[in-house]
């Protein structure tokens, strides 16, 4: 016999009733809608005798546990303001283009370009630059910072290939100089702005800092360059002969694209004035740079050449040989002679005695202190000009 659905929901009533005792009607309540939740009300109950809770309290002999940060006064100084340095500098500094007549292959004569930077000196024409830049050019031209180009004489060109520094006019006048200052109070650290012709493009600008100082670098081996300043501000061809200049927009070098091609990244270089200026003025002056010159071939001493020769000395530096009828010969020096000491000066190195010669005189007589043997002996050299 077969239930009605009608019976099997009443069962199912029942069952579900049972299971809830008085439930009865409560089994669908109204439906009331609430406000929307807030925050729980907060309930103002302080207990009896409550107190804030705190810290243990640690007792450290010989410490003082009362001490507290001091407080810190912000020392970070801003950034300096580049574009004011280079709208400063930038007047002042050419782009220098030159042309050189070489050989190919064949022996066939052909021009070559190239290009370079200067900064002005003096405002009736008178600019700086490197040697490297105009050697060998039978055409220079300079372009000013307004556009104005102006072809330069050959006879105006002084160069001093030892310390690769030139000088060149151009017939103008009441330019805008630049202002010099003063390489040795550059400090590791110091900010410092390359300006120049970098890739022949036109001036730009490129900032760093001073890496080292007073630094010596071989061009080849037949030269050195002393007095450097060591920049990572980025030094290109074209670079050459522009200034590096400081904070206060003043001449503390004059950058070197060829020192700075030695395939290291962040390493430029650059002459710095304190070396250079005495070479500038001389060119200026008199169209070439005079040298004192003692008439040495010089090697440093090591282990090696301690060895070698026997010597009874490990400083100083090592004759290999000094050229008869020089200042060197005429004092009586002789090769495998040791230099300690000249013009009064400690000599450690071979860049410890060439910096001494040069800032020596021509014609100014120098006391030498030499080891030969196991003996000491001094002697005295006037120096001539360098052949």
């Amino acid at each position: 016999m077969k239930k009605s659905k009608g019976s099997m929901f009443v069962i199912f009533l029942g069952l579900v009733l049972s299971l809830f005792p008085g439930a009865g009607c409560e089994l669908f309540p109204e439906i009331v809608i609430s406000p929307p939740p807030g925050p729980p009300p907060t309930e103002n109950i302080t207990p009896s005798n409550s107190k804030e809770p705190t810290a243990p309290t640690i007792k450290r002999e010989g410490i003082d546990t009362e001490w507290t940060i001091p407080p810190v006064e912000s020392s970070v100084q801003s950034l300096p303001n580049i574009a004011d340095v280079v709208a400063s500098v930038k007047p002042s500094v050419v782009a220098i283009s030159t042309e050189v007549v070489a050989v190919d292959f064949f022996n066939r004569p052909r021009t070559q370009q190239g290009v370079g930077s200067g900064w002005i000196i003096r405002e009736d024409g008178i600019i700086v630059t490197n040697n490297h830049v105009v050697k060998g050019a039978e055409r220079i031209s300079v372009t000013l910072d307004d556009g104005r180009t102006f072809l330069v004489e050959l006879s105006s060109l002084a160069t001093d290939p030892l310390t690769d520094l030139a000088v060149l006019k151009i017939e103008a006048e009441n330019l805008p100089v630049v202002t010099i200052g003063n390489s040795s109070r550059m400090r590791v650290g110091d900010w410092v702005v390359a300006i120049g012709n970098a890739l022949g493009e036109g001036i730009r600008a490129t900032q760093g800092i001073v890496s080292r100082q007073d630094i010596s670098v071989p061009v080849d081996n037949t030269q050195v360059l002393y007095g450097l300043i060591e920049t990572d501000a980025a030094i290109n061809p074209g670079n050459s002969g522009g200034p590096l200049v400081n904070m206060a927009g003043e001449v503390i070098g004059i950058t070197s694209a060829k020192l700075s091609a030695v395939e290291i990244e962040g390493t430029g270089f650059a002459i710095g004035v304190e070396t250079a200026i005495p070479v500038i003025q001389q060119l200026i002056k008199t169209g070439y740079a005079v040298h004192p010159w003692l008439g040495v071939s010089l090697y440093p001493v090591n282990q090696l050449v301690i060895e070698r020769f026997e010597l009874t000395i490990d400083r100083g530096v090592f004759i290999m040989e000094a050229v008869a009828d020089s200042p060197a010969g005429r004092a009586g020096l002789e090769p495998e002679d040791v230099i300690v000491s000249f013009a009064g000066k400690d000599v450690e190195t071979v860049e410890d005695l060439i910096k001494a010669i040069r800032s020596a005189q021509v014609g100014q007589e120098v006391a030498i202190t030499f080891w030969r043997g196991g003996n000491e002996i001094t002697t005295s050299a006037i120096l001539i000009e360098r052949p």
